[in-house]
């Protein structure tokens, strides 16, 4: 497979982590076991349909896409990155309190917390 073709390349430019998710994910991952990733997934549920799921893991199946910026890894599974396609990762830390949120362009609607979505 040439790298053009590559699924890690094709994941990086389709799903995007900002500036300050980077920071905030090699934060999180200076504290765990050596090579560990966040995993961004979405599951049916929440109250809008589907819900991103956020988890620190250290395996990673043949299939995933790696996106890495810095010292952040983010590990997505294929089907969910069907869902996410287009999106950007932030860690946003406001008055309402500190949270990574995902800017959805296939979303339809979303709630409140951000954390669900429609399609």
């Amino acid at each position: 497979m040439s790298a053009a073709s590559s699924p890690d390349i094709v994941a990086a430019t389709s799903v995007g982590v900002t500036a300050s998710a980077a920071r905030r994910i090699a934060e999180i991952l200076r504290g765990e076991p050596p090579e560990s990733m966040l995993r961004v997934s979405v599951e049916g549920g929440g109250c809008s349909g589907f819900q991103y799921k956020f988890d620190i893991t250290r395996s990673r199946e043949a299939d995933d896409i790696v996106i890495a910026e810095g010292e952040a890894s983010v590990v997505i599974d294929p089907v969910s990155l069907e869902y996410m396609s287009g999106s950007h990762i932030d860690y946003v830390d406001d008055l309402i309190g500190a949270s990574f949120r995902i800017a959805n362009p296939q979303a339809t609607a979303s709630c409140g917390c951000g954390t669900s979505f429609a399609l």
